[in-house]
């Protein structure tokens, strides 16, 4: 043997190992990828889903329902507003316009926001006019008009008349009858 044939035992040993690349590609390269993928997303998944229902039961207080509703037909929802009253009209006894006629006596309370000095103070400097205003609204109604049927229909119109036509101010959120009689006379 020369000299320039000596034999290296590393490239012998490296000629005989395999490969340690596979040739040829197929599915056995690519299904660990694709597993390792979709453990991934549904991991990812599994996050998303646990993370919205423990936000959601704390933003909800434990799934309890937080609207409770004691009287569904109550034209009151959760706190009622507080209300000054001016009562000093005092009671007022008409005729209404229809033949025969019928006798009214009303008391009418008006109701304006607790603190509002201002509608307190218009309504009592304006009590003759307030009185007037009684007695020329309930003689223009026939009995059939002030029926009890129809009672939330005048509150409603005679606060938009005093708010609109009446009063400068605003005032009046709230009207009420201490009293209200209709008397058919026969």
């Amino acid at each position: 043997m020369s000299d320039s044939e000596d034999f290296n035992v590393d490239e012998a040993v490296e000629s005989d190992s395999p490969s340690k690349k596979r040739g040829g590609g197929g599915l056995g390269n690519i299904l660990p990828a694709i597993l390792k993928y979709v453990a991934i997303g549904l991991g990812a998944l599994i996050f998303i889903v646990t993370v919205c229902v423990i936000t959601y039961n704390i933003m909800n207080k434990g799934g309890r329902n937080q609207t409770v509703i004691s009287d569904p037909n109550s034209p009151y929802v959760g706190k009622r507003p507080e209300y000054g009253y001016f009562d000093t009209i005092g009671r007022i006894d008409v005729r209404t316009r229809d033949v025969p006629s019928s006798s009214v006596s009303v008391v009418m309370i008006i109701g304006f926001d607790a603190g509002d000095q201002a509608a307190s103070g218009e309504l009592a400097s304006r009590r003759p006019e307030l009185r007037d205003f009684v007695r020329r609204y309930f003689s223009s109604k026939t009995a059939a008009e002030l029926a009890p049927e129809r009672e939330e229909e005048l509150k409603k119109d005679i606060r938009e008349q005093l708010n609109t036509r009446f009063l400068d101010h605003r005032g009046a959120r709230i009207i009420l009858f201490d009293r209200l009689d209709v008397t058919s006379e026969f």
